[in-house]
């Protein structure tokens, strides 16, 4: 990555994410060329999020460049989430680690609350997710084990990051590997429910799953952030995708993250018992801090390196457990913070939205674990009714009304379980199948099908089911329509005009129509002026799906032309190649006696640059001035040197052979009526 762009410093998500940006107050826009503090000079903005933005600065006292991240105005209004950003920033700038993203100053001028910290040239790990994965399990874990020992770094330290995602994942062009916004998100939960709430459902795809239902955390939630991100890089997409945050919490909270090799065959089961350790929905079965979960990471790549495909001891060993059964192999594990504050979620809605189902719920499987379903329980059939006390029957009744009690009780049952539970059935999942891969799926579970309006959909293609009416797992009479709705694709949108206005103006708009920003090309223009937009790809006013990427052409101004230095040299190569290059040219001429005929006298300007259409002017040499040689023949000496001299010559006298001392021109050479140039000599010869 070219040196002039720079990782976003964890602006809580990368540019292209239209969340970000909405939320961005105008006026933080027009900081570049500010000193705060009377210290940092805002430079180029690097990137933009929800609840900051990042500017290269100049850190005037100690003559370097840093990355400042200034708040929004409505955050850093609230004296209460103002303190706290002070706290969790001097908690982070205790840390110091070469893979965690250094922490340098913090202030507030006159509201504007920022953070200087170290500048990364370089990108973050979403790009390489977005151009590379899926990746090999070797460069997965490479990627990954300088993140896990900055968090284990931080987790000694009694700092949890909680938002540990790609964005948030800088490389630096010389391969570094830093991890940014450390503690971060903990100062957000002091902020109010609106801003929190949009932060955290923007990162929704690693919130662990007692943070959705609970409300708290502790490293175990960045241990399963960490293991999504495993599971993203090596198959190249989430484990839980959909529609909306609030289906994706759902899947955090009752779905097991699949083992990686169901996507991408070829995975070493002990990769995926790396991931299930990560990803357990039961944080008690997780490792208990990032220390611990780096040991298994270097395990596992150790059994990498020596090429061992398989390793059943290696696995049994990472399978999810309860904590305190690793104690006899790993370190104490670094005790839970005590600060349990909740986390900004409206956890009794959550707690309404995320209810699991009444019926049983199947637990994905895991490398090496059996499918386990919890069954529905079937009615025991009642007990037939105690009868009252009779006289001992005779012998040969008893096996006869035995035969009878038994017959009612099997037929009491029978119709409770026929009328309890045989007349019901569950939705069965359909998800992502064609129409009529789902309908014969549904009538084969005894239910009837109807076909509902399509709909739009980023995560589901084109003809293929994106949701059910009952929905998957809901018990449901037989025979009961369930409504199937198939993808139309993605939404499309129309891209809106973005020639004539600033790069900033047109990222905002390309953002504000679900669409994500590319890159930028400069390019010289003679009629847009520098720094607006001169093109893009696709154009503007063109219908494009959610997500096109869009790339900008912003104007460099006009092309310079260097003028060039002729003087000495050929007027016409001069006049031809200045017109060449689009500039006029205006040609004067005059005598000189040094310089030749023909070649360039003098030029104005005479160097630098010009532009298109602009004008340089020529002097150009006519040569020396020829003046006719006067007539001096019969003249005295005396008049005709004076004659000769006035008209600019040289008077050079001989005496004419046979000379008799009269004192009077006899010839001359060159003869009179001759043009020369002035100085030349002209000699008379006397009688």
């Amino acid at each position: 990555m070219a040196s002039d762009r720079h990782a976003p410093q964890g602006a809580e998500g990368p540019p292209v994410d239209p969340a970000r940006g909405s939320s961005q107050d105008p006026a933080s826009d027009h900081l570049t060329g500010r000193v705060l503090d009377n210290r940092y000079l805002i430079g180029s903005r690097v990137a933009r999020g929800g609840m900051a933005t990042v500017y290269e600065a100049t850190d005037l006292r100690l003559d370097r460049t840093v990355a400042v991240k200034v708040m929004h105005p409505g955050l850093g209004d609230d004296d209460e989430f103002a303190a706290r950003f002070v706290a969790e920033a001097r908690a982070a700038a205790k840390l110091s680690h070469p893979n965690v993203v250094a922490v340098f100053d913090q202030g507030n001028d006159d509201g504007t609350v920022f953070l200087a910290m170290e500048l990364i040239p370089g990108h973050t790990l979403r790009d390489t997710i977005g151009k590379e994965a899926p990746l090999s399990a070797a460069r997965t874990l490479a990627l990954m084990e300088p993140v896990v020992s900055a968090l284990a770094s931080a987790h000694r330290a009694g700092l949890i990051h909680r938002d540990v995602k790609p964005e948030n994942v800088l490389i630096a062009d010389d391969g570094r590997i830093k991890v940014a916004d450390f503690g971060l998100a903990k100062a957000m939960s002091a902020t109010t429910q609106h801003t929190a709430t949009g932060v955290l459902i923007g990162t929704v795809s690693y919130v662990a799953p007692e943070l959705v239902v609970e409300g708290r955390s502790d490293a175990r939630a960045d241990v399963y952030a960490v293991g999504v991100i495993l599971y993203e890089l090596l198959t190249g997409k989430k484990p839980h995708e959909g529609e909306t945050p609030i289906q994706v919490a759902y899947k955090h909270v009752h779905e097991d993250v699949p083992p990686p090799s169901r996507r991408v065959p070829g995975i070493p089961d002990y990769v995926d018992a790396l991931v299930a350790r990560a990803t357990a929905r039961d944080r008690e079965q997780r490792p208990a801090d990032a220390g611990v979960l780096l040991h298994h990471l270097r395990r596992v790549n150790q059994a990498l390196t020596s090429g061992v495909r398989s390793d059943p001891e290696l696995v049994d060993d990472l399978l999810p457990r309860r904590a305190s059964d690793t104690a006899e192999v790993l370190r104490r594990p670094v005790p839970a913070r005590g600060d349990t504050t909740p986390e900004p979620w409206d956890h009794a809605e959550m707690a309404a939205l995320l209810a699991p189902p009444p019926e049983a719920t199947t637990t994905m499987d895991r490398p090496r674990v059996p499918t386990t379903v919890t069954d529905r329980p079937r009615p025991v059939p009642p007990p037939a009714p105690p009868s009252r006390p009779t006289k001992r029957p005779r012998r040969r009744r008893g096996p006869i009304l035995l035969v009878l009690a038994l017959l009612v009780a099997a037929a009491v049952g029978t119709g409770a379980w026929y009328f309890g539970w045989a007349r019901y059935t569950t939705t069965p999942a359909v998800l992502q199948l064609t129409p009529e891969q789902a309908q014969q799926r549904l009538e084969d579970a005894g239910l009837d099908v109807r076909t509902g309006e399509p709909t739009y959909s980023n995560t589901v293609e084109k003809g293929l089911v994106v949701s059910t009416d009952p929905t998957a797992g809901k018990r449901v009479l037989k025979g009961t329509d369930v409504t199937i709705t198939v993808s139309l694709g993605r939404a499309v949108a129309q891209l809106p005009k973005l020639t004539g206005i600033t790069e900033d103006e047109a990222q905002d708009r390309i953002i504000s129509a679900h669409m994500v920003f590319g890159k930028t090309t400069k390019k010289f223009s003679e009629t847009v002026p520098e720094g607006i937009v001169v093109a893009s790809d696709p154009k503007g006013g063109t219908t494009q799906r959610f997500d096109t990427v869009v790339d900008l052409v912003v104007s460099k101004g006009r092309r310079p032309i260097p003028v060039g230095s002729w003087a000495g040299k050929s007027a016409d190569d001069a006049e031809r190649a200045l017109r060449k290059r689009g500039l006029d040219v205006d040609v004067s001429h005059q005598y000189s006696d040094t310089v030749a005929e023909g070649l360039v006298v003098s030029q104005d300007p005479k160097e630098g640059t010009l532009f298109k259409g602009d004008t340089v002017t020529l002097l150009v040499s006519l040569g020396p001035q020829l003046v006719e040689v006067p007539n001096v023949v019969a003249s005295g000496v005396d008049d005709a040197t004076a004659t000769l001299q006035e008209a600019g010559f040289v008077v050079a006298v001989l005496q004419a052979p046979g000379y008799i001392g009269l004192g009077y021109v006899f010839s001359m050479d060159p003869e009179a009526g001759t043009e020369l140039p002035k100085g030349s000599t002209v000699t008379i010869y006397l009688v």
